[in-house]
């Protein structure tokens, strides 16, 4: 029984340590602080307010309304100059009133129907963020991993030229090298240290751009893990149609010529005639006149028709109709863009492919023979200290371009993603 929960503690400690040190983890942080993410979020709300606003015109409208007053008469006179009595007056009144617009000349639907069609594009414009930031922490988070990593093989690299360095004095001291070789080993671990230097600086520049992406304090970064699956199309027709279907921006400018569309409805629906009943019923009191109560009820129909407002309806028909053109314009390039930008994406995924698999065997190549060429200059062959140190430059450049690819290849699957609309929290594996 105690090793059975020794078991369990072990599990619930491995699987808290790969929650947080994966890129869901982050990606869920990011999406959680990110001000402009939050902004949209407030906006797509307010964009549903406005169109429940809108829906309110073709309900009645009931008012209710009351007045009280009071009037009093002093120092009056007849015609004949003789003094009449003060008088006073007090009087209320009371309305009730319910009016429907009627008919509004197709302006109230087509401005309800361009509210819904803000409010998708507002939907699309949360979803633009979203997946801008996804990708944005993605972007941060592998490049923090090579960053990281390029730092650990220059400081292993610093390390073995240190200890070179001593091994060639000593062997200096015996006769078997020359000081020309020394100085080729004290060189190199001068370049070496540079190089590391450089490293350092640019894993700094890593860390505070994937937090300021993420809004977290990162202490520990050497065991982030570097891998994760993405559900990507096999083939760049399959990539198209996805992209035709789903990409953000496409979407987002096929919405605007819509909404361009529903607003030159909306200017001419002005030059249309408008129809609106009125019901109100109001009771009156008076104090003091020979009418001490009367009730009133009144109907009322009312048609506007809009002839000449100094030209601005046609102007405003004119200017909705270029917005409508430039719209369309918009949508048509962006359609032209849209499969160069996707084959671009996609050329980009499956090249970075596959350069992962030959800087692999660069690798792979790189350490065989780096091995060999070093046990052979340690058991004192032909081998000289410049073969040495150019076999562990290689070996350095393999290990940082294999690195870089890794981060290549993962940053290549999300921008994918991202272009055929489909990145989210949900598409990472």
């Amino acid at each position: 029984m105690r090793n059975f929960y020794i078991f369990l503690f072990s599990i619930l400690v491995i699987t808290s340590i790969k929650a947080g040190e994966n890129v869901e983890f982050y990606i869920k942080k990011a999406l959680q602080n990110n001000l402009e993410l939050n902004a949209e979020r407030k906006n797509f709300e307010s964009a549903k307010q406005n169109k429940n606003i809108l829906r309110s015109e073709f309900l009645p409208s009931i008012t209710v309304s009351g007045e009280q007053s009071s009037l009093n008469s002093t120092s009056r006179t007849d015609q004949n100059g003789k003094n009449l009595a003060d008088s006073n007056s007090d009087s209320q009144s009371q309305t009730i009133s319910l009016e429907q617009k009627i008919f509004t000349g197709f302006k109230g639907y087509n401005t309800f129907k361009k509210s819904e069609l803000e409010t998708k594009r507002a939907k699309l414009n949360l979803k633009k963020v979203e997946q801008n930031t996804i990708f944005n922490t993605a972007s941060a988070y592998f490049d923090l991993i090579y960053k990281s990593k390029n730092e650990i093989f220059n400081l292993s690299n610093v390390d073995l030229f240190e200890r070179q360095v001593e091994t060639d004095s000593a062997r200096l001291q015996k006769g078997e090298i020359t000081l020309t070789d020394l100085a080729q080993s004290e060189s190199s671990l001068a370049g070496a240290n540079a190089k590391l230097i450089k490293a350092k600086t640019e894993l700094l520049s890593a860390i505070k751009n994937f937090e300021r992406e993420t809004g977290e304090k990162i202490q520990k970064y050497n065991n982030l893990l570097d891998k994760v699956i993405l559900d990507l199309p096999s083939s760049l027709n399959r990539t198209l149609e996805l992209s035709n279907l789903n990409n953000v921006d496409f979407l987002i400018a096929g919405l605007d010529h819509e909404i361009a569309s529903k607003q030159l409805e909306i200017e001419k629906a002005r030059l249309s005639p408008s129809a609106s009943f009125k019901i109100s019923k109001t009771e009156n009191r008076d104090f003091s006149s020979s009418i001490d109560k009367k009730d009133d009820e009144i109907l009322k129909a009312t048609i506007t028709w809009p002839i000449i407002k100094g030209g601005e309806n046609i102007s405003s028909i004119k200017k909705s109709s270029f917005e409508k053109e430039r719209a369309k314009l918009i949508l048509k390039d962006n359609k032209n863009k849209l499969a160069m930008e996707t084959s671009n994406s996609w050329s980009n995924y499956t090249s970075s492919k596959s350069v992962l698999e030959a800087t692999k065997s660069q690798l792979r190549a790189a350490e065989i023979a780096n091995e060999g060429i070093t046990l052979e200059y340690d058991s004192g062959s032909s081998r000289t200290t410049l073969e040495v140190i150019q076999s562990r430059s290689l070996l350095l450049d393999a290990r940082i371009s294999h690195a870089k690819a890794e981060r290549d290849f993962m940053i290549s699957q999300f921008d994918l993603a991202k272009q055929i609309g489909t990145l989210s929290l949900k598409s990472i594996k």
